[in-house]
């Protein structure tokens, strides 16, 4: 059987033996040193001037939506876009915390929304702010989607969760938007076990983000930013401010066992980023342009895609049904990431019965998808073996 994953980390024994030795001599577990550093050599990489790192990728997802609610910057009940096809805690966050999610259908040809299809419901809904998932490593023409955004002043969040790496015309992905989320669970291109971020260039937001990561308080704040904030709220007494909450927030803190291993697993990042490039180049060599069971994704328009999963949108059920059953005790498949969130039963319970509820590309790829791993430690073999078993 070819797994989704075989370890736990990139290069497993050399971290775990450099974990046990953090582990004797740490001082501390919780938030500290070892977080700090991550999220400056983090946001180092990624190009933005602030990470803020938190306890997972979904967390990430609800910290920068409660963060745009306390800033102001969205309301109760305000219509706010999101992938058609993403993950449950992309969406979840906007009905707990009183928002509208508004679907907004994918292309066949990305797996991800296009302009077009984003133009399509802004004429329709009221759109204030829109979280766009770059799907398996994919992105649609996200530079429209920016000038659409600048043209009706909405926020673009993106979701860079499965995206970490990908380079779409000279820059990486999760730098085009106010702000972008990331995970590093088990099994995505970086792993600290559980772990996510967000990253952003504006300082407000980065100052929010960490008040909602930790209660409400400023503890987690750089100096500066902790001597602007008490002095924005009078607070003078160094007593005092140790329990002062200045807005609504969770527990949503990492502890130093995932800044050690972020640290330590970022050092591998640009190797890891491009074996899954080159795995992703050999399947599609052979699984887009030499079959016709399949609709191929388009991905000549990104400079460099580093894949997550490899995803395959049969042309009939019944091609589907088939592939499931040959993958059986062979190789480990999945739906692609959560499927259509339309047909979810939360989805339905909350809003199944509005007329935005329908998006039939992401049902169709609901249907009559899957997708296999991607992972930096697939052998020549292996990937011979994938091609045959998907081949005939």
């Amino acid at each position: 059987m070819i797994k989704l994953i075989k370890s736990t980390f990139y290069k497993e024994k050399r971290t775990i033996s450099q974990l046990n030795s953090f582990l004797k001599r740490a001082r501390q577990l919780s938030f500290g040193e070892q977080c700090i550093r991550f999220q400056n050599d983090f946001a180092k990489w990624q190009g933005r001037k602030y990470c803020i790192l938190l306890n997972s990728g979904s967390s990430a997802n609800l910290a920068i939506i409660q963060a745009l609610i306390n800033m102001g910057k969205v309301k109760k009940n305000d219509m706010i876009g999101f992938s058609a096809i993403t993950w449950s805690t992309n969406v979840m966050p906007m009905i707990q915390l009183g928002l509208t999610p508004i679907p907004i259908d994918v292309d066949l040809s990305t797996l991800n929304i296009s302009n077009k299809s984003f133009a399509e419901m802004l004429r329709q809904y009221p759109i204030k702010a829109i979280f766009i998932t770059h799907l398996l490593g994919f992105c649609g023409n996200i530079d429209e989607i920016i000038s659409t955004c600048v043209k009706h002043k909405i926020i673009l969040i993106e979701d860079t969760c499965e995206s970490l790496g990908t380079v779409y015309k000279g820059k990486k992905l999760g730098n085009f938007g106010y702000a972008s989320t990331f995970s590093f669970y088990v099994g995505h291109h970086m792993s600290t076990i559980e772990g996510g971020a967000v990253c952003t260039d504006d300082e407000e937001l980065a100052v929010m983000l960490s008040l909602v990561r930790a209660h409400g308080w400023d503890r987690n704040l750089t100096y500066m930013m902790r001597s602007n904030i008490r002095k924005k709220f009078q607070v003078n007494s160094m007593f005092d401010s140790r329990y002062i909450f200045y807005d609504l927030g969770y527990n949503l803190r990492p502890t130093e066992i995932v800044g050690f291993l972020g640290r330590m697993q970022l050092k591998y990042l640009d190797k890891i980023v491009s074996k899954r490039s080159d795995n992703f180049n050999y399947f599609a060599n052979s699984l887009y342009k030499k079959n016709d069971l399949y609709y191929p994704v388009s991905y000549d328009h990104i400079d460099l895609i580093s894949n997550f999963s490899f995803p395959i949108v049969c042309k009939t059920k019944k091609i589907r049904e088939n592939l499931v059953k040959r993958c059986r005790n062979k190789l480990e498949i999945r739906p692609i990431v959560g499927g259509s969130i339309v047909e979810q039963p939360f989805f339905k319970k909350y809003f199944g019965s509005k007329k935005f509820s329908k998006s039939p590309i992401a049902s169709f790829i609901h249907d009559q998808g899957f997708y296999f791993g991607n992972n930096p430690e697939l052998t020549i073999k292996e990937k011979k073996e994938v091609i045959s078993i998907l081949s005939k």
